[in-house]
């Protein structure tokens, strides 16, 4: 169920405010979005927003995981992405959402109506500009997609996810990357996302506990030992250079 809360996080308290939509702005663009914020939680399994509802509004993934996905017309579905904390729902100028947003566990997001969202573009630059900055992550988060899915291997997929989560929760410039890690998804749900057999991705997951690079203390709980194993893991090309 959604619920609409009427406890107003502070901003300069916000838990992703060093890399949500806001993260550039100032004290009197942080009171213009103060006007027009509110907080949404849904439980988990709900659905945050259809494929092509009207949309009321914007906003950013303060706690939890959502899933993007599509369902064909003979009942066939795929998820298409992840939304994390600081991910931004909506695009200006559009007013109907491309996917199905579900919620993997419990999500809260910071939500602005969309007009006077939209109307604050073209008078804040902090806040347009910020917003592009994301936009081109997530261009390249969908190539990166568009390799893993095309040649990535099944290691080399779940190496891959494993490094984006971490990745995802490192604040840039402030800190290492994070060593202590949850799995956001079921072991099911992210054979779906990456491709793969619920067994192929068990055994890969033990197959890196097996090598030292991962640890599990729980289910979903792990711990990251080795990062350069991790990151050799994926496959990716470090330098850029040929490979000789």
């Amino acid at each position: 169920m959604n619920f609409i809360l009427n406890t107003r996080i502070k901003c300069s308290e916000c838990p992703i405010r060093h890399r949500a939509v806001c993260s550039r702005c100032d004290e009197d663009e942080l009171a213009e979005l103060e006007a027009i914020k509110n907080y949404r939680t849904f439980a988990p399994g709900d659905t945050i927003l259809w494929r092509g509802d009207e949309l009321q509004y914007v906003g950013s993934v303060v706690k939890g995981v959502a899933t993007l996905g599509k369902t064909l017309e003979d009942g066939r579905t795929q998820m298409v992405g992840l939304l994390l904390p600081s991910d931004f729902i909506g695009r200006p100028g559009r007013s109907q959402v491309d996917f199905d947003i579900t919620a993997v566990n419990e999500v809260t997001l910071c939500c602005f109506d969309r007009a006077p969202f939209e109307k604050m573009l073209h008078s804040v630059p902090h806040l347009s500009q910020r917003l592009i900055e994301i936009a081109m992550d997530e261009l390249d988060a969908a190539r990166e997609w568009m390799l893993l899915l095309g040649r990535k291997t099944a290691r080399e997929k779940m190496a891959t996810f494993i490094e984006m989560l971490a990745s995802r929760q490192q604040i840039e410039g402030l800190s290492e990357l994070p060593t202590d890690l949850a799995l956001p998804l079921t072991r099911d749900e992210i054979a779906n996302f990456l491709g793969l057999t619920l067994e192929t991705v068990s055994r890969q997951l033990s197959q890196l506990k097996k090598e030292g690079v991962l640890e599990f203390s729980g289910r979903r709980q792990f711990t990251v030992l080795d990062y350069a194993a991790l990151h050799d893991a994926t496959g990716d090309d470090s330098d850029g250079g040929p490979i000789i």
